[in-house]
């Protein structure tokens, strides 16, 4: 039997009407890399300050490194570290200030500190800047202090909300290698909210996709891509009718499904490769012009899109609080 790290049993938060979380049962096997895949607002944040008892919740449970998130909160809060949304180290203190604070908090002894924060910023490549005021970093500078600060009492299971959200793809990708590196060697769970799709492909075991507050599907990402038909995807951007090209296209037995999105045609098919030319052939036959066409293979966005017939846009990074969230109603918040 699997040891569950997190494990939520029809969890429901309600802000008044609105419910940003409604009835969500999740189980995060101990060890694993979880992604909680989500547009902004869908209700990943809300969750993460249920399971980190920042809320209680409305109704339902759930257990988190084996404590319940209502009965034993000191418990569950021992055993995690979290991660916001919005960077929250000290600006006004140096990185190492920043570290032997937090450490504190949670009475690690003046012995084990001395031990443990060098090796943490020293794996975070922030050795040589230890000593510098972290308003003087760069974002990838303090995103990476701020995930090395929550390790520093050795948790369980570390919680991660958008941790890459704002940054560059370089960045990006340093603190993906990081993470893989931390889990490694501290035998983390880590459990993941974004709505990066190439990043929880690259780093997450088990993915669940929640939409307008409800989990809509479960699964390995290769599990979810198989569900979707087809495996590869001809994209083409037209000029004309777009309609009436998606139409034509759905009348071709090879098509297994279509998505349009303002002038852009997606195409699922079986053999991309093949079925390409097929189809440019066929919008110069309707006298339509095609400014691009592209062949990708399906990826969790894609299962997304199949799944809600939209794509997850990047909106604008806000700076939330892990304590309020954006999506609390304002006037709960004041």
């Amino acid at each position: 039997m699997p040891t569950f790290a997190v494990k939520t049993d029809k969890i429901k938060k309600c802000f008044g009407e609105l419910c940003a979380v409604k009835d969500v049962s999740i189980e995060v096997e101990q060890g694993s890399f979880f992604g909680f895949l989500g547009p902004n607002g869908a209700g990943k944040s809300t969750l993460i300050r249920m399971l980190t008892t920042l809320i209680r919740p409305t109704s339902g449970t759930a257990t988190v490194a084996g404590h319940d998130i209502i009965k034993d909160p000191v418990g569950v809060r021992q055993s995690i570290g979290v991660v916001p949304q919005s960077m929250s180290s000290d600006l006004d203190l140096t990185a190492r200030e920043n570290m032997d604070i937090y450490a504190k908090f949670y009475s690690v002894p003046r012995r084990q500190r001395a031990h443990v924060i060098p090796e943490l910023l020293e794996k975070v490549g922030l050795t040589s800047k230890a000593d510098d005021l972290v308003a003087t970093y760069s974002g990838g500078m303090r995103r990476r202090l701020d995930i090395a600060r929550c390790l520093v009492h050795m948790p369980d299971l570390l919680f991660l909300d958008e941790p890459t959200s704002g940054l560059d793809p370089q960045s990006r990708r340093v603190v993906w290698d990081m993470l893989q590196s931390f889990m490694r060697d501290y035998k983390l769970t880590i459990f993941l909210t974004t709505h990066y799709m190439e990043e929880a492909e690259t780093l997450c075991d088990q993915v669940a996709i929640i939409d307008h507050g409800e989990v809509v599907v479960k699964g390995t990402p290769a599990e979810l891509k198989a569900g979707i038909p087809g495996n590869d995807i001809v994209t083409m951007t037209l000029d004309g009718d777009i309609a009436k090209a998606e139409a034509a296209v759905k009348a071709e037995g090879y098509v297994h499904k279509t998505v349009v999105e303002g002038q852009e045609l997606r195409c699922y098919v079986d053999e991309g490769g093949r079925h390409a030319a097929s189809l440019m052939q066929l919008m110069e036959r309707l006298g339509l012009r095609i400014q691009t066409v592209g062949i990708q293979k399906q990826s969790l966005e894609d299962v997304f899109i199949h799944l809600t017939g939209r794509s997850i846009r990047e909106e604008e990074t806000r700076k939330v609080s892990m304590f309020l969230g954006a999506g609390v109603p304002q006037k709960l918040g004041r």
